[in-house]
């Protein structure tokens, strides 16, 4: 540290407040003292900085992967959080934990991250639970029950489901399913996405004079295309579809046109809270509403490190899934 010190012109002091980031020095200082550091080949002890700024400048995302599959569009919300952390010269680490609290309560007595950003949020977490009574800063992607007070960012579901039937009531369409996720254990009956997912497409069904149809299936192609056949047996004058389900969406497209039924001509079908890449993936390619993953986890990661950073906490945000029109949609067929 003395040679980037004599090196850069500059105070061993000043050196290290660059080095652990413990206290402000000008861009034209900071600039001169990384170029020594770079010339002489010099590295920044981790372990040293983290002992002297009390932080490991870890951050967790705790995910119940074990639970709840990880699929491409959960992954837009781990990379975009990840990035926002480099940028604050953190890192961040994927936690598979479970939603009981009882394994996240065990790593954050081991002192190993500074805060911790929770997904896949249920109505009543105790993860959230775990997390206040431990003092532990935390930010949600997605919401509790009763959120108020608490820092989270999450899709706003009841914009996104109802500019997706606008656009298919846009096209004639008055006979329209939802297709959702069926939970993988009886405690995802509480995830808060599909609870408040299902509850707009009711809601917004009821304003529109709209029998709400929702169907539940597992999170796989097979699911999919029993879905599709139930749909069809039970509902055989459907003409659109609303899936969030990505994983579960190819199987209905197959699964209808094994029945005979094509997509859009016949069915219209319009996936929500997904990515463009995996509508890309289906034939017809999807119209989708596409997830806002990467602007959540960005901002998940801002409200955790304003908290630690002793600043004031920026407002929650809530933000819909944005129409992209595909080639699964349609004008409603004219039935006889």
């Amino acid at each position: 540290m003395r040679e980037v010190a004599e090196r850069a012109g500059v105070s061993i002091a000043t050196v290290s407040f660059v080095v652990n980031n413990t206290k402000p020095v000008s861009p034209a200082t900071r600039e001169r003292i990384e170029a020594a550091m770079a010339e002489l080949g010099f590295r920044r002890n981790v372990v040293a900085r983290a002992l002297a700024s009390r932080r490991t400048r870890i951050l967790a995302m705790a995910y119940p992967a074990l639970q709840h599959r990880l699929g491409s569009t959960a992954m837009s919300f781990v990379t975009s959080a990840a990035s926002a952390a480099s940028e604050r010269e953190y890192h961040l680490v994927l936690w598979p934990v479970d939603n009981d609290g009882v394994e996240l309560t065990e790593l954050i007595r081991q002192g190993l991250v500074d805060g911790i950003v929770l997904m896949e949020v249920l109505l009543d977490d105790a993860r959230v639970d775990a997390l206040i009574s431990t003092g532990t800063p935390y930010a949600m992607i997605g919401r509790t029950a009763d959120p108020a007070g608490l820092p989270y960012v999450d899709i706003d579901f009841d914009a996104t489901v109802d500019t997706a039937l606008d656009h298919l009531q846009s096209l004639g369409h008055r006979e329209i399913a939802f297709v959702s996720e069926r939970p993988p254990s009886e405690e995802f009956r509480a995830y808060g996405a599909k609870v408040r997912a299902e509850a707009a497409f009711r809601g917004s069904c009821e304003r529109r004079g709209l029998e709400p149809i929702i169907l539940e299936c597992a999170q796989n192609a097979a699911g999919g295309r029993k879905a599709a056949g139930e749909l069809l047996q039970a509902r055989p004058r459907t003409t659109a579809v609303v899936i969030m389900n990505e994983h579960a969406a190819f199987g209905v497209v197959s699964g209808l046109a094994r029945s005979g039924v094509r997509v859009p001509e016949d069915v219209s079908l319009l996936s929500v809270s997904t990515s463009s890449d995996m509508g890309a993936m289906a034939d017809p390619v999807l119209t989708i509403m596409r997830s806002p993953g990467i602007h959540l986890g960005r901002l998940a990661v801002q409200l955790l490190l304003s908290q630690l950073d002793g600043g004031e906490a920026p407002s929650t945000r809530l933000l819909p899934c944005e129409l992209h029109q595909g080639e699964s949609t349609a004008p409603a067929r004219v039935r006889g």
